[in-house]
């Protein structure tokens, strides 16, 4: 699918990754296409291409189709960093990115995230579902205040972090997180205040 026409804006010249698979929630993605874009962003949407030069996904409300042409897979610590965002959306994409072959190891997308934490400068945006991908790496969010679906309160309890009963959650200066698909006009929102709040401390 083509990037949204970019304008300047105060977030022109950053970039901010946004995780896929099938069962996306149409709403949420389309969304984050365009408003992130209306800010100056430019939004690029990876996922694990498993040796193809593109795969179309299927959404979960209407199976509207999405291609995805960027893979994260060998993405270097310093391509990682040259995001300003990492995103991981709601429905069932998560779970489909959490799927490893080898049991004893991380799914790719899990390795991904585990590495974005480690990078204080990438913010991380996780909503409603999408904490299912820190299931394997709960040190991650140990400790750290987060919301999440209802039926994930349990799941991050166990994971050591702390369920905060807001729509949109922030903790620290790299963490945003937020309850449900629904929401995702407002936890986009806070995104782009952190990234703009980054951009005037010249951070970005």
């Amino acid at each position: 699918m083509p990037d949204a026409v970019l304008k300047p804006g105060p977030l022109s010249g950053q970039r901010i990754a946004v995780l896929m698979e099938s069962d996306y929630y149409e709403p949420e993605i389309f969304y984050y296409q365009h408003r992130f874009a209306e800010e100056g962003a430019r939004v690029e949407f990876l996922t694990r291409l498993w040796g193809q030069d593109s795969i179309t996904f299927s959404g979960h409300e209407y199976r509207a189709p999405f291609v995805v042409d960027r893979g994260f897979e060998g993405l270097s610590d310093e391509e990682l960093r040259g995001y300003a965002a990492l995103i991981v959306p709601s429905g069932m994409v998560a779970d489909r990115l959490r799927y490893t072959e080898d049991v004893d190891q991380l799914a790719p997308a899990t390795d991904l995230l585990r590495r974005a934490f480690a990078e204080p400068a990438v913010l991380k945006g996780v909503i409603c579902h999408g904490m299912w991908l820190a299931a394997s790496i709960p040190e991650v969010v140990r400790g750290r205040k987060v919301v999440c679906h209802n039926n994930l309160i349990g799941d991050i309890r166990n994971m050591g972090a702390e369920y905060v009963d807001e729509d949109v959650v922030e903790d620290g200066d790299d963490l945003v997180t937020g309850r449900t698909g629904a929401h995702h006009h407002l936890f986009a929102r806070r995104l782009i205040s952190k990234l703009t709040e980054r951009a005037g401390r010249g951070e970005s």
